[in-house]
């Protein structure tokens, strides 16, 4: 009779849990996407075992099955899967048997969006080189750090950006850095041609391919760090293949033909965009550099059904003037990230049912979201089906030492519901951080140790994530010292020590400023002027437009008499920050610098409305 009753009750128990569950409003589409990834690993593990373990061994998987199928459309050009591969087989020999390039190498590349940026690209990884990808915008001392960190001997340039290294080019010839240029001709004396050589080889696949070890580096991405000069991440072979998935679970098909504008040095465009092309085995249409005025045009053009965005990008297309073509479109569905709900609703009002797959991801770690409801807003979902795949946490952080705030027995402290907490995710051998190139300390202070349990390891994300009570995940903001600005990071210290160099400044503290109707921060700087000297805003324009790309530069100045300081005598940015650059707020003499008078010119309250108003532009 007891063992009955307890039967009964527990099996009470389970229906009304079980009830209460599955009506759950999104239980089902959770369980779906749940399952969707599921199917996708089974599939991983046969292609594994069929030797496809790669980001290279995936595209030469497409190549084979479907050779002529388009893969590249730039401009009046488009390239097959076969094409390609052809192509970057022609590389790989040449930079063999002319650079003696090998296993192993580090080579750095710095190349605008273009085919021959992947055809190089794919050309060294068929040579088992590890291959840095380079901000085209970056400038003189910059690009040389990017290149010590990560160890490059070899860099490859594109034909359009030579000039750009006329200041450091002495110095990379003195490192004996090996110089090559996508070319027909060498620019001047250390550089090697590339195209030219093309013809000489054979497009035939290469006798002895290496083999490569899937838990080993692939890539080195730079992301901006908030201790100087962009940090070199290491980025493996595992996660790799695993960001070819993203366009999948966005809902594209082989289908679709995806238009692809961001930097191709971005992971978000060469793994996510050209990588889940590969996976699908679906077209690209890749553009030199994203236009607002041309975006619709090109869609209607080439036919495009999916275009990949970050946020600043859908902004630029609500505030543009309307165009014909933004009505007669095919494209069905946008994926990205950094969408701003306002600007996610006048996006969806304007140009018609398209679908929005917001996520969030990061190029050090195998972590990531994927909103995949309809709910606006949200960069993914905390349910239970989600933290089984991808586990992590929120935790409770100092906003002083930005560090986790920990109990009596050292354990951090979980963020409730509804209130922001630090993202952190356990490492494990499938979900690796290879860390940082020639950087332990920064790779150190991203790895958490201790968090929920005893001899347990995670990496701190940076980034501060909200859970509402739904299992609606919002992303808040970054934690530190690096601002986000027209869709790159910006390290507030890179931007310090390129104006403490100038001779009339004594303090330099950057921050980031919200403006309304702009995605992210914009730079600001408080400074200190030396005894007896006065402000150069011309010298300061100079100085930011010569050695920092345009997304760097602080549009705002504010004057001080004494620093903001912390009682650990740090650089106080919080109350700058809240009090931003209102002259009604500031009493301090604040500047806004103007492109056209390159100068930084007084900020007035009418000036100051202007900005807010939307009638001067950033």
């Amino acid at each position: 009779m007891i063992v009955w009753l307890l039967t009964t009750f527990s099996a009470g128990l389970l229906a009304i849990f079980l009830y209460q569950w599955t009506t759950h409003p999104f239980f089902w589409v959770d369980l779906r996407n749940y399952l969707k990834l599921r199917s996708f690993k089974k599939e991983m593990q046969t292609r594994m075992r069929k030797g496809i373990v790669t980001y290279l061994d995936t595209f030469l998987y497409q190549a084979r099955i479907t050779p002529d199928k388009p893969f590249i459309i730039y401009e009046s050009q488009s390239l097959t899967y076969q094409d390609v591969d052809k192509r970057s087989n022609q590389f790989a020999k040449v930079f063999r048997s002319a650079g003696s390039l090998k296993m192993g190498d580090v080579v750095a590349l710095l190349m605008c969006n273009h085919p021959d940026f992947i055809c190089v690209w794919f050309g060294l990884c068929k040579l088992g080189c590890e291959v840095a990808f380079l901000n085209f915008n970056i400038k003189a001392s910059s690009l040389l750090s990017c290149l010590q960190s990560c160890g490059a001997k070899s860099l490859v340039v594109g034909a359009d950006l030579v000039a750009s290294l006329d200041k450091v080019l002495p110095t990379l010839k003195a490192s004996d850095i090996s110089l090559w240029t996508v070319d027909h001709s060498a620019p001047c004396d250390g550089f090697n041609s590339l195209l030219d050589k093309l013809d000489k080889v054979s497009e035939e696949p290469l006798p002895d391919p290496p083999k490569v070890n899937i838990m080993s580096n692939f890539l080195f991405i730079f992301t901006s760090g908030t201790t100087g000069h962009s940090k070199a991440a290491r980025l493996g072979h595992l996660k790799a293949i695993m960001s070819m998935a993203f366009l999948r679970f966005c809902g594209v098909t082989s289908d679709d033909i995806v238009y692809i504008t961001l930097p191709l040095y971005h992971m978000s465009a060469s793994l996510l965009g050209v990588g889940g092309c590969i996976q699908l085995g679906a077209t690209c249409v890749l553009k030199k550099k994203f236009s607002a005025s041309q975006f619709w045009k090109d869609c209607v053009k080439y036919d495009v059904t999916v275009f990949q965005y970050i946020g600043e990008l859908c902004r630029y297309l609500v505030n543009h003037a309307w165009v014909t073509e933004e009505g007669a479109h095919r494209v069905r569905l946008a994926a990205g990230s950094g969408l701003r709900p306002d600007v996610w609703r006048e996006f969806a009002r304007r140009f018609g049912n398209i679908k929005i797959r917001e996520g969030y991801g990061l190029t050090e770690a195998s972590v990531g979201f994927l909103n995949y409801t309809d709910e606006i807003g949200p960069i993914g979902r905390a349910s239970y089906f989600n933290k089984l795949s991808m586990p992590f946490e929120l935790l409770k952080y100092d906003p002083k030492t930005y560090g986790p705030i920990r109990d009596g027995s050292g354990r951090c402290i979980k963020a409730p519901k509804g209130e922001a907490g630090m993202l952190v995710a356990p490492l494990t051998v499938t979900s690796q951080f290879l860390g940082y190139a020639g950087n332990k300390t920064q790779t150190e202070s991203k790895v958490l140790r201790d968090v929920v349990r005893p001899g347990d390891v995670y990496f701190n994300t940076g980034d501060l994530l909200l859970c509402d009570h739904r299992d609606f995940l919002y992303f808040c903001d970054r934690i530190g010292d690096t601002f986000r600005w027209k869709g790159e990071n910006v390290a507030t210290t890179e931007v310090s020590e390129v104006l403490g160099s100038l001779d009339f400044l004594q303090e330099v503290n950057v921050y980031g400023v919200t403006v309304p109707g702009y995605e992210g921060r914009v730079g600001m700087a408080a400074i200190i002027l030396k005894p007896d000297h006065k402000l150069d805003g011309a010298e300061i324009y100079k100085q930011l437009v010569g050695r920092l790309p345009s997304y760097a530069w602080p549009w705002f100045l504010r004057i001080q008499t004494c620093p903001e300081m912390t009682e650990t005598f740090k650089q106080q940015k919080g109350k700058l920050v809240h009090e931003g650059f209102n002259p009604a707020v500031v009493k301090e003499p604040l500047y806004f610098m103007s492109l056209s008078q390159k100068d930084y010119i007084s900020l007035s309250q009418s000036l100051y409305d202007d900005i807010i108003s939307g009638k001067i532009l950033l």
